[in-house]
């Protein structure tokens, strides 16, 4: 997975600075994101890993199977990506494209955690209180997780607060073992 990611930096920084130069985050955005779909299935994954197929086939069929149109500047992304050997790494080139997407925007993707869910009063107070101390836009995805007994865990990026009872108890212990 670690392998995935350093070989998929340098491609996403190069579609992002592209598409960033060109104003067209947007388009480049939303083919990434539905290759990096089509990529992530196992049977195209295998196919695309194929030693018999040639690279421009593996591009054909990737963009036959996503049924997107693409410019010509992404095409020769793609058949760069096809003669490395890269195709594979779409989803996390996607993946690191949106972060520097959102890195720019001043967004970050929260996705909340709780024992019931959340209605949109609670969603507001807690971008809000968010936005405050993170200084950016927020955008919430949230989650029902019945095994938690109460309160919250927030995901942002590589960050991770545990509000949970859970997680403040298992703390708790911690402190006391220690």
């Amino acid at each position: 997975m670690a392998e995935l990611s350093t070989v998929a930096r340098p491609y996403a920084k190069a579609a992002f600075d592209y598409a960033r130069d060109q104003q067209a985050l947007d388009v480049w955005s939303g083919w990434l994101v539905t290759l990096g779909r089509v990529v992530a299935v196992r049977d195209v994954e295998k196919l695309l890993t194929h030693p018999g197929l040639a690279a421009e086939r593996k591009v054909a069929l990737l963009l036959e199977l996503a049924e997107i149109d693409i410019d010509e500047a992404a095409r020769r992304f793609l058949d760069t990506l096809g003669e490395k050997g890269r195709l594979p790494a779409l989803t996390a080139i996607a993946e690191q494209f949106e972060r520097l997407r959102a890195e720019l925007e001043k967004r970050v993707d929260v996705t909340v955690v709780s024992a019931y869910p959340l209605d949109d009063k609670q969603q507001n107070k807690l971008a809000g209180a968010l936005k405050k101390r993170l200084n950016r836009e927020i955008s919430i995805t949230t989650q029902v997780d019945s095994g938690l007994l109460g309160g919250v865990i927030l995901r942002a990026g590589d960050t991770v607060i545990d509000g949970s009872v859970r997680g403040r108890l298992t703390r708790l212990s911690e402190a006391l073992t220690a």
